[in-house]
Parts: structure tokens; C-alpha cells; sequence
């Protein structure tokens, strides 16, 4: 009698999130590495996405799904939006709002608040909303 090991092909599968997204713009496919991507905001079914350059993309994928493909660079901080940690430059006093490099300011949920300011309150300067 045959004894047979137990196959799993997604137990060993260490795949890395990948690092970009494509978006359809003027008929064209472009992708957009994650490292350029500054902000998300949803919007329904759809998300805008904002980049390093200030070019403002909408695509028709959940922020949730988006959430899951990208990586632990990018923190919910509303249910609306989803930031890149490496682009905010300041947080709000009550640390209910933060300051991004490219010039965007994202909202903070309540319940994130105290998460936000653990996170970025040492490292970055305060600003007054």
C-alpha cells in the first residue's frame, strides 16, 4: 500500500507582495511601482491613486484588495484612505490628520488615533490642523 504525503503548493509558497500596480490611463497600461505610490483613497468600488510626482489615478479595485496586495509600507488609516509611511512628514496635534510629502493631507479614523500617534509622533514634526 502507497502512503502519500499531504500536498499543500501555498504552504511553502513565500511569494513577496509585489512592488507595483498597473492602471489603464489614455488607453494605456501603466504600472506603477509601490515605492512612488503615496496615498490611496477608496472610494466605493473604486480607489484613486495618488503618486510621488502628483499624478492622481482612479482604478476599479477595492482599497481593501489593494490593502492586501501592497506592502507593510502602506498603513490604513481610514477606512478611506491608505498611506505610504515612507512619504508623511507630519502629524496633526490631536493626530486626527497627517501631512504628506507630496503636499496631501490623509484622515485619521478615531480608533486609529492612538496607533497613528504611537507610529509617527516621535518621528515626525507636529503640525496644527
Amino acid at each position: 500500500m502507497n502512503t502519500f504525503t499531504p500536498f499543500n503548493p501555498h504552504a511553502d509558497a513565500t511569494s513577496p507582495k509585489p512592488a507595483q500596480i498597473s492602471v489603464h490611463f489614455m488607453g494605456r497600461t501603466i504600472t506603477i511601482g509601490a515605492e512612488h505610490i503615496t496615498l490611496l483613497e477608496g472610494d466605493g468600488n473604486y480607489t484613486y491613486v495618488y503618486t510621488s510626482s502628483g499624478r492622481k489615478y482612479l482604478i476599479c479595485k477595492t482599497l481593501k484588495w489593494l490593502a492586501c496586495k501592497l506592502d507593510s509600507n502602506f498603513i490604513r488609516v481610514h477606512k478611506s484612505f491608505l498611506v505610504n509611511s515612507d512619504y508623511v512628514i507630519g502629524c496633526a496635534q490631536d493626530g486626527r490628520a497627517l501631512k504628506l510629502r507630496c503636499g496631501n493631507e490623509a484622515v485619521v479614523s478615531r480608533r486609529k488615533t492612538k496607533e497613528i500617534i504611537s507610529i509617527f509622533g516621535e518621528r515626525t514634526q507636529r503640525i496644527s490642523a
